[in-house]
């Protein structure tokens, strides 16, 4: 095959028009991917690869790879004349599969090889060169993103199943070999219907060449995570659970890149990507480098590819990472390691302004999809529109929820009178953002225990203990997140190198937790008092917070029809409590539509197995009441029962 080399500018081949340049230097082109990285286009009847990328600090760029043998002075690449600081060039004859590199000489004099920023595939770690690829596919989900605006809308059910994909499943007979997305899908699919849930969230799927970073360390933000497959196999994947129902979330990090020497960081000899002040560039905790978010350049990048992947991937949202450490300036800096704002305060401004214009533009260009902020703090309207203030996210996880929710069910049910308010303390701030329920993966390591090992007393009251507090995330208003293995009580610690303790499901309370977590799922999906009115106070009626020597908690769960209110009993002690009072919304007969104490569940047993009429008796303010016999360490749902 024939090379030319030392080639010049191909007249009519850029991607660029001068619309894009300005909208690339003014930070407003979010389809960057369309232009930048390499394209193979046909010029005059022959079949090549464009290439750009930007590069403002850089003396001379050229392309190499195996085509050439790796030689720099063969295909250089020649900087445009708009000042843009982009490079550019056309090389026929090489196409989809070639590996290559940017051989970047910086104007004080380094020499790097970098890995192309825009790549949309790459080699398998330890190799770090990208490869030549597209974005083709022929999608098979019409059906699903026809309806996905009512599976993905506020008052819908939405309940996510996390994933790391690399162990969630291993191949049996190679545990140390990752499956591929494609071999993913036919195992993952059929699970997740079976589970019930209604979305699936991956932990990052973009390129990242150091494992035990679980994704966050990425340096290919437009190329697939090649240990698990290209690109086309990951659609397949997202694909598959489409046509099968199921909505798909991808983690995005837009908060700090590794120091890798191909990836990002001082890309051309400069603090491109980053900030130049390690006191605004460099993370202390992540030991990473942090996105210059003022920098026009750098947020059409980061836009453009908060929009690719839901774009080019068919994906159904972002839940967007450590959106509280851009947020302040301050995050995890002592006095003196922080630069204030222009008016004196720790806000990031900058990063500020950079989250309200992605989540504008991501609902603009896919109205029917959800941003979710992982955000910790209570930094105001983070799940607010824009237009009054807030940050425009769609739904916030609920951190103060999830870690007084865990502290309180570790204590031991002897010692939980004296600590009600921890449990009941959530509703005083409820309905202040769009939050989501979260039980991820950060809660099942570096020494915090799996779920059911964080539960007090023996196993039965642990397995108890669990579905307990399974029943209680899915009746508190919210949408729902739990992480791979917690479904069916995961004994060890999660370990991203090895695949989830599948063998436990031979064991009954595993399969009882898991027919629990079922059994919830479909719950949540069948009540719309459950989920209604998740984010407003209307949905939801404390009956009685003030049992604390019993440890019985009551409240109701309020739709859009009266008739299909829920009342919902919490016996957080493992004393069962027969003929104990409950006061109810109406005169009537009410049935217990759940119990996490039911038999097939692993419980012993104990509940309200007929419809139970109401007594004309007032109690915990209301007019009507029933008796119940409460399960130990158990949840009961009651409804109205149909005339």
């Amino acid at each position: 095959m024939s090379r030319t080399h030392n080639f010049k500018p191909v007249e009519g081949v850029s991607r660029f028009s001068e619309f894009d340049i300005f909208l690339f230097k003014a930070g407003k082109h979010f389809k960057l991917y369309d232009k930048l990285g390499s394209h193979v286009m046909e010029h005059e009847g022959v079949v090549g690869t464009y290439f750009a990328v930007w590069a403002p600090n850089a003396s001379a760029i050229s392309i190499i790879g195996n085509f050439n043998g790796w030689n720099r002075e063969a295909h250089a690449l020649y900087p445009r004349w708009d000042e843009s600081g982009i490079w550019e060039g056309w090389i026929p004859n090489i196409g989809r599969g070639e590996v290559y590199k940017y051989f970047i000489k910086s104007n004080n004099g380094q020499h790097l090889e970098k890995a192309d920023p825009f790549a949309l595939w790459c080699e398998v770690a330890p190799k770090t060169a990208s490869i030549v690829w597209d974005t083709w596919y022929e999608w098979n989900d019409a059906d699903w993103m026809e309806v996905r605006k009512d599976k993905n809308k506020l008052n819908a059910p939405i309940s996510v199943y996390e994933l790391h994909l690399g162990s969630w499943r291993r191949d049996p007979s190679d545990p140390e070999r990752y499956l591929t997305f494609h071999e993913i899908a036919d195992a993952l699919v059929p699970y997740v219907q079976e589970m019930g849930f209604t979305h699936v969230e991956f932990m990052p799927v973009m390129e990242h060449p150091y494992p035990p970073s679980w994704g966050y360390q990425i340096t290919g933000y437009f190329s697939v995570a090649s240990r698990m497959g290209t690109p086309q196999e990951l659609m397949y994947l997202v694909d598959k659970l489409h046509q099968a129902g199921i909505g798909v979330y991808l983690d995005w990090v837009p908060s700090h890149f590794p120091g890798d020497a191909h990836g990002l960081y001082r890309f051309d000899g400069s603090a491109l990507y980053e900030h130049e002040d390690p006191r605004k560039g460099y993370h202390p905790d992540w030991k990473s480098y942090i996105f210059n978010y003022g920098r026009n350049e750098v947020r059409s990048f980061l836009i453009s590819n908060a929009l690719f992947w839901l774009d080019r991937y068919h994906t159904d949202g972002l839940r967007v990472d450590a959106v509280a450490s851009m947020l302040y300036l301050d995050y995890s800096r002592k006095h003196g390691e922080w630069i204030p704002n222009e008016f004196g305060g720790r806000e990031n401004l900058e990063a500020i302004s950079l989250l309200r214009e992605m989540n504008m533009a991501a609902y603009k260009e896919f109205p029917d999809i959800q941003t979710i902020a992982e955000e910790s703090t209570s930094f105001p309207g983070v799940s607010r529109p824009v237009f009054v203030g807030g940050l425009g996210f769609g739904m916030k996880w609920m951190m103060g929820w999830m870690n007084d929710t865990l502290k309180y069910f570790e204590k031991d049910p002897s010692f939980r009178k004296w600590h009600q308010d921890q449990l009941t303390f959530s509703l005083v701030y409820s309905f202040s953002e769009n939050f989501m329920l979260p039980f991820s993966h950060d809660e099942v390591v570096y020494g915090k225990g799996s779920m059911v090992n964080k539960m007090p007393g023996d196993e039965w009251q642990r397995c108890a203990n669990l579905r307990l507090l399974y029943s209680y995330m899915f009746t508190h208003p919210g949408t729902k997140l739990i992480f791979m293995g917690c479904e069916f009580g995961q004994t060890s610690e999660w370990a991203f190198q090895k695949s989830l303790d599948w063998h436990l499901l031979d064991y009954a309370p595993h399969q009882g937790i898991k027919n629990c977590f079922k059994s919830l799922n479909e719950l949540y999906k069948s009540e719309p008092a459950l989920y209604e009115h998740s984010f407003s106070p209307e949905g939801f009626e404390w009956i009685d917070t003030q049992d604390r020597e019993n440890s019985v908690v009551i409240y109701a769960r309020k739709g859009l029809k009266p008739a299909e209110n829920v009342v919902v009993v919490l016996n957080l002690t493992p004393i069962p409590r027969p003929d104990y009072r409950v006061g109810v919304l109406s005169e009537g007969t009410w049935e217990e539509i759940f119990n996490s104490d039911a038999p097939e569940f692993g419980g012993s047993g104990v509940g309200n197995y007929q419809e139970v009429a109401t007594d004309n008796k007032q109690w915990h303010g209301k007019p009507q009441s029933v008796q119940l016999n409460l399960p130990p360490l158990g949840a009961l749902v009651l409804k109205k029962a149909e005339k």
